[in-house]
């Protein structure tokens, strides 16, 4: 697309223009993340002010805000065995009931009596096998055990003994993930956590000199961990650095697991999370060949932390190293994490040398023989972070101030990437020569909802010669986009009602499904969802018909078929104007959809539906079960009626009369 066509936006554009647009939108609103995130900070004592908050809200994206409760560990090792200079014993822990965490502690051997090592925990990453991922990683252990270290390999949950799942969102469509808040970089650092709570308990560990390490997905969680918990005196990030702005810019966010990213409701970036490490010591390991973690997307990080550790007074606790390499588990990158380690934890300079690492073949390291019956791992992205349990309203005014009250927590905990500034629309418009034109004035129109956003559809204006008149918005998706000279479903709605049929942004972009996939993954990062940026384009489209078209509107309906019904539903709990509802075999839950950044974590669309109370309800199909709890607040209203199930759109609106 050409820098003119993006000049001229009031004009019509192909869905292809529009999706470069929507790219370039979502690019702007990365770099607008990773610009801002020192905003206001300019040296170390507003740094201190801001920085309990800032933790709060990083610990909130990864669903430990407040943390859980520490229940038993139940620890128990289940094998043993000695090799030159090293003893390994195979351990599980429960980090949470039935969340099971296995690995391999690697202690030196022989060991004094009373010895005591400095910890390590290590943090696998994506290497699969029945055995766990610990066994691809063992030379770290066989190493940090043979130089004086308590070192605990950890499998990660989606490749442990006893398999979960990382790529819900990146691969199976989970996306009750999002509106969970939902990302398993949260059960991973809660398992990193309670790993160290357990080197607590061994008498050989010494975890006053704790650190932690780890590659690729464990070197994200070694960020985020280390970020959360000050127990850990060091920390070794490798080929896992990012920053929000490059990784969307240039669609990097498509190569990566679920766990490397949090779902950005607060608008953080890795700098500022990484600035909660200093100013303890930090070494970040970058290879300049990794397509996953490319230099455009680790060198900001490094540049910004040089800053906080300057404002520390501890410019040498932090270090950079990178080698032209790929995204693998090299010699230099072990050398160099290693080194550091020794120099921060045992005052040891000495150069690195690996020696001969005599590897097992994967037998002995295996922790468990069964799998345990109680086990959630594979689940535990469905409880890991509570979802909200409604409450039953018995007044009026009590349900008032909790709707006052939710009202306020989705502006700012599920909606805050909503644009802060409204920009003119400028519309283009032209008459729609078809069939419709026999029915009422026919219109294709083209809007802009936000900056680099253009939306389109048609517009249907009655004949009726009225001054005031009702309006029709039909929310489309994209399984409606299929003959767009179809509008039967609409034509008792043309005589007296202005019709705006709305294609909100991507419902026809050339996006197939792994491509709405990464899409959906960017604009998380980016601190909201498809659908909730989609919601911001059918409230604008109110404005549309209000400010732009000028029409004096009696009465506002939306209407959305099965997803699309509960961005309709929002429309109404956050616009008063909305005067009715329709919807076409609806969601129940989010659970089904659609996806609102954290939402379940404070409601649910039974409870969102009833925020549109005492206005109108309408289903051309049996509501959901879980309608019955609208219903109970729509009682309180004394306008049980105003919800109801219709046959057909007309019924709906309640057309009738002359025709």
């Amino acid at each position: 697309m050409s820098p003119l066509l993006f000049l001229l936006l009031a004009a019509q554009h192909t869905p292809a223009e529009r999706y470069e647009m929507f790219q370039k939108n979502l690019a702007m609103r990365g770099e607008a993340i990773t610009r801002g995130q020192f905003d206001g900070m300019n040296g170390i004592e507003e740094w201190k002010r801001r920085r309990p908050e800032i933790r709060r809200k990083f610990l909130d994206m990864l669903g430990l805000d407040p943390l859980p409760a520490r229940t038993p560990l139940n620890a128990r090792v289940t094998g043993e065995f000695q090799r030159s200079g090293y003893r390994v014993q195979n351990i599980v822990f429960e980090s949470q009931p039935g969340l099971y965490v296995t690995g391999n502690l690697y202690l030196p051997h022989p060991s004094p009596p009373r010895a005591r090592y400095p910890a390590i925990v290590y943090v696998s990453g994506h290497s699969p096998g029945p055995l766990g991922a610990k066994v691809d990683y063992q030379q770290h252990g066989i190493w940090f055990a043979r130089h004086g270290y308590a070192a605990f390999l950890l499998d990660t949950i989606e490749f442990g003994e006893i398999p979960g799942i990382h790529h819900g969102i990146h691969n199976l469509g989970m996306w009750y993930w999002l509106s969970l808040g939902y990302t398993p970089a949260g059960a991973e650092v809660w398992n990193a956590i309670r790993a160290l709570d357990y080197l607590e308990t061994r008498s050989e560990a010494d975890t006053s000199k704790a650190a932690i390490t780890g590659i690729s997905g464990g070197g994200a969680i070694t960020w985020f961990t280390a970020a959360a918990d000050e127990r850990f005196r060091a920390a070794v990030p490798v080929l896992a650095t990012w920053t929000v702005g490059p990784h969307v810019a240039n669609d990097v966010v498509k190569q990566n697991c679920d766990c490397i990213y949090f779902w950005n409701s607060h608008q953080l970036d890795l700098p500022v999370v990484g600035a909660l490490i200093a100013p303890r010591p930090l070494k970040i390991i970058n290879a300049t060949k990794d397509g996953a973690f490319p230099p455009s997307g680790y060198e900001p990080v490094h540049e910004k932390l040089r800053m906080v550790y300057g404002w520390y007074g501890a410019p040498e606790k932090l270090a950079e190293f990178h080698a032209p390499t790929q995204h693998a588990d090299l010699p230099p990158f072990r050398k160099e994490a290693d080194e550091w380690l020794n120099r921060w934890l045992r005052g040891d300079a000495s150069p690195f040398e690996e020696g001969e690492i005599q590897k097992e073949t994967g037998t002995e390291l295996r922790v468990l023989d069964r799998y345990p019956p109680d086990a959630r791992n594979e689940g535990i992205h469905r409880g890991f972070i509570a979802a909200h349990a409604p409450r039953k309203w018995k007044t009026l005014p009590e349900w008032r101030r909790r709707r006052n009250e939710l009202s306020r927590t989705l502006r700012e905990k599920v909606f805050a990437a909503f644009p802060k500034q409204r920009v003119p629309f400028d519309t283009w418009k032209s008459p729609h020569r078809m069939w419709t034109e026999r029915y009422a004035e026919s219109y294709k129109v083209e809007f802009t909802t936000e900056e680099s956003i253009r939306v389109h559809g048609q517009l249907f204006l009655p004949r009726n010669g009225k001054a005031a008149t009702s309006a029709l918005i039909f929310v489309k998706a994209k399984a409606d986009n299929v003959f767009a000279v179809d509008y039967d479903n609409l034509l008792s709605a043309f005589a007296n009602h202005a019709v705006l049929v709305l294609n909100p942004r991507a419902v026809d972009y050339p996006m197939d499904t792994n491509r709405t996939s990464v899409t959906k993954m960017t604009v998380a990062l980016l601190g909201a969802t498809l659908e909730s940026l989609q919601l911001w384009d059918v409230l604008r489209s109110i404005d549309y018909l209000t400010e732009e078209e000028k029409l004096n509107l009696t009465s506002i309906s939306v209407y959305g078929r099965k997803e699309m019904g509960g961005l309709a539903l929002y429309a109404a709990a956050l616009d008063s104007r909305v005067t009715r509802v329709i919807l076409d075999d609806p969601p129940g839950s989010h659970w089904q959809g659609p996806a609102m950044l954290n939402v379940l974590r404070f409601t649910d669309l039974a409870e969102v539906a009833a925020m549109a109370a005492p206005r109108e309800i309408v289903s051309l199909t049996r509501l959901p079960d879980a309608y019955e709890y609208t219903r109970s607040i729509y009682a309180l209203y004394g306008k049980n009626q105003s919800i109801r199930v219709a046959a057909s759109l007309g019924e709906a609106l309640q057309v009738g009369g002359q025709l």
